[in-house]
């Protein structure tokens, strides 16, 4: 399999070499992109407009909801068909058939987990109305699919794009709903134990222990994790402010997803308006709904709530007629098709068969996942989509089964909300005793709760309400048992606590925030610590002067973090920081950790990592030397055209939990971040035309395009794009128009 994987890398890197110099990247303006929107017979009943932005971000107005859907489905493939292709592969695990051998464990991975497995059901019990809008969707699609050429990245891959179906945008709603937890669990599964794993699990289950994050390792492993949650609001941070705390005098709401980061965005901004939709905000390529946005009486955002959606069972002492084979297929380019076998349970899927959750184990274990069972995502985010009040959004949101979100609400009263939103299995409260549980815990799957169940509030006294993926409130059933740190949450909830009436400025200042109050306690100890032990050097009193903060700037930020690392490869055994390592490195475990000290030692071993990293501090000499940000698409992992596919290299400011996520594991020397928050929203409900909204990188997929990374600039500066309801504020203020005429029957 080595052989064939090495042959299979060799022919990719051969294809990209020879199709590179057929299909070079060229330069594409905003104007000669909507030129090239293929127009003519779309199966629209009346005439739609689309006008267009310097950004290239699109207003579509329309007569009838079936022709919004037509049009949306035509402007996702305009720009994003190749992305959304992609998507399309990861969901039905058919990467091999475009890259070759390498891609063969994940393949074979996501055919054991089976995540789009309960779509055929999902398809059938579709409402009239969800399913005529997913087929004005779908027409659109492949109506450009049928009409223009395909970008380029499918051609240098030699890929022709496919026709759309209902169940293919079905698939990437569900790819699209993965568990963040399966992270978690994929890395605890491959730990080695040891005698203090009871200990080391009881803390973990404590609560002050940070899921992880997709910002670590190049194994095959993360490369499944980023793949299956590169989709997903895996982070996140959210605001909502009532009308009697804003200056406008009505609800404000806040957010900023935190993802992978990387080109094309996962995110499409647009605005649009038919009979049931007038709605603004960022969609994902390929769901035909808006994922977070504003409509004319309320705005909706959220946060992943780390939802215990899944569960790991030891199913090694099941009978063999309680466990179903079947053979798969995995059809490879250059290379010979492999056969894989696909073992399921009434548990799940046996997910030890999978590769990357370690192969085959000497006692099976199946995954049980909310998302395996029937669940219908879009049609109660459409109904969000068009809810007037907090009531139907309540009613709407019961419906969102995957992923578990802690929704933010605001609405044209002034009046503010957040709703738990996840289906989950009527657990007892008490934590599992390990991370596989046993069969009899099972039983708990036989009854489930949704958002009706689950803890929701309006009105708090403090005028605003918070979510960072810190611990909801306690329901009668247990939301999950992992959750991030309070710090993002406290700082939060102190900066909008100390503020008067609070504005828009405010809100954007406070997405740009990277102060990390909770590390100056650790600070603390270690300048103590140094003083008994070190003479001041640079990096010694860049240490003691640091504020907190990481901003891009800062010497300090760098020495606390090179600092902190030596000293935990010096405390902490390998095993036991391979155990931390896989949720985050749990710098509240570490910290515990290094307070156990004595103080004798302690000064001893941090005047060690003082002067081993000195030679570092002045290499990067700041947080920005080190901690860098670097934005390409998938092809700048690409062997030979790689670097042409690479974007940016530039210092960035934030960390694990400063408000302006930008996550980084220890920090031992120059490194990328590749994940954080990669975009921004602002809606004021005072004016239906309040809505900002910018992506770290650009609305359009196509390299070359002006509008491929134009927002980057305005992500790096603090500054939105403005995006209207009102069809005559985007007339005003979007300035390039496509028409979209109704096709003219032969004879008519």
């Amino acid at each position: 399999m080595r052989i064939q994987a090495a042959y299979g890398a060799a022919r990719l890197a051969l294809q990209f070499a020879v199709a590179d110099l057929r299909h070079r990247v060229r330069p594409h303006s905003v104007a000669e992109r909507i030129a090239a929107l293929p127009t003519r017979g779309l199966p629209v009943r009346e005439r739609v407009e689309i006008r267009w932005n310097e950004h290239l971000v699109p207003y579509i107005d329309a007569r009838g909801d079936r022709d919004l859907a037509v049009a949306l489905g035509l402007v996702h493939a305009h720009l994003r068909l190749a992305q959304m292709e992609m998507f399309r592969r990861i969901a039905q695990g058919r990467l091999a058939e475009a890259v070759g051998p390498i891609a063969v464990p994940l393949d074979h991975s996501l055919r054991v987990l089976g995540p789009t497995r309960a779509v055929p059901a999902i398809l059938n019990a579709l409402p009239d109305r969800t399913r005529d809008w997913l087929e004005g969707f779908a027409d659109g699609l492949n109506h450009w699919i049928a009409a223009a050429p395909p970008p380029l990245e499918l051609r240098l891959l030699g890929l022709v794009p496919e026709p759309w179906s209902l169940t293919d945008l079905l698939e990437i709603a569900r790819i699209a709903a993965a568990d963040i937890g399966w992270l978690l669990l994929l890395r605890l599964l491959r730990l080695p134990r040891g005698d203090d794993w009871p200990e080391v699990w009881g803390r973990m289950l404590e609560g002050a222990v940070p899921v992880p994050s997709l910002g670590t390792g190049a194994s095959i492993e993360e490369a499944l994790a980023r793949i299956l949650l590169g989709l997903g609001r895996s982070g996140s941070n959210a605001v909502a402010v009532s009308g009697e705390r804003s200056e406008t005098g009505n609800a404000l709401l806040a957010g900023d997803p935190h993802l992978s980061q990387g080109l094309p965005s996962v995110w499409i901004a647009a605005a649009y308006r038919s009979p049931s939709y007038n709605v603004a905000g960022l969609m994902i390529p390929g769901i035909p709904v808006m994922a977070i946005g504003r409509n004319r009486h309320i705005a909706w955002g959220g946060t992943n709530l780390h939802a215990a959606s899944s569960e790991l069972f030891d199913v090694a002492d099941l009978p063999q007629s309680e466990i179903s084979k079947r053979g798969v297929r995995i059809r490879v380019r250059w290379g010979a098709d492999r056969e894989v076998v696909v073992r399921d349970t009434a548990y799940g899927p046996v997910i030890s068969d999978a590769p990357v959750f370690g192969g085959k184990r000497d006692r099976p274990v199946a995954l049980r996942w909310i998302g395996h069972d029937s669940s219908d995502e879009i049609t109660a985010l459409l109904a969000i989509n068009r809810a007037p009040d907090w009531a139907s959004f309540r009613q709407a949101a019961a419906g969102l089964g995957v992923p578990g979100q802690t929704l933010v609400y605001a609405d044209d009263t002034g009046r503010i909300g957040r709703q738990i939103a996840a289906w989950l299995p009527l657990r007892h409260p008490d934590p599992p005793a390990d991370v596989v549980s046993p069969l009899a815990a099972a039983a708990a799957w036989q009854g489930r709760v949704t958002a009706a169940d689950l803890p929701c509030e309006t009105d708090p006294p403090s005028g605003f309400f918070v979510s960072a993926n810190d611990r909801p409130p306690d329901g009668e059933v247990p939301i999950g048992w992992f959750f991030s740190p309070d710090d993002r949450a406290d700082r939060l909830k102190a900066l909008l606590g100390n503020a008067g009436r609070i504005g828009l400025t405010d809100l954007k200042w406070l997405q740009r925030d990277v102060a990390a109050p909770a590390m100056l306690e650790l600070r603390d100890r270690l300048g103590a610590a140094l003083t008994r032990a070190v003479q001041p050097t640079d990096v010694a009193k860049a240490l003691v002067a640091w504020d907190g903060t990481y901003a891009a700037g800062s010497a300090g930020a760098l020495a606390f973090e090179l600092i902190l690392a030596r000293l935990v490869a010096a405390i902490v055994p390998e095993r036991r920081r391979d155990v931390y390592s896989a949720a985050w490195h749990a710098r509240a475990l570490l910290t515990r950790d290094i307070a156990a000290i004595p103080a004798p030692q302690l000064a001893r071993l941090v005047g060690d990592a003082v002067r081993a990293v000195q030679t570092g501090f002045e290499t990067w000499r700041d947080w920005g030397g080190a901690h860098r940000l670097r934005l390409a698409h998938p092809f700048g992992a690409a062997p030979v055209i790689g670097r042409r596919w690479r974007y940016t290299d530039v210092a960035w400011p934030g960390s694990v939990e400063t408000i302006m996520k930008s996550a980084h594991g220890l920090v031992t020397g120059r490194h990328f971040v590749s994940y954080g928050a990669n975009a921004r929203y602002l809606f004021d409900l005072a004016d239906p035309d309040g809505n900002y909204l910018v992506i770290l990188g650009g609305e359009d997929g196509a390299p070359g395009s002006d509008a491929f990374l134009d927002q980057f600039d305005l992500f790096r500066r603090g500054e939105y794009l403005q995006l209207p309801l009102d069809p005559e504020t985007a007339r005003a203020r979007f300035p390039h128009v496509t028409v979209i005429e109704p096709a003219i029957e032969p004879g008519t």
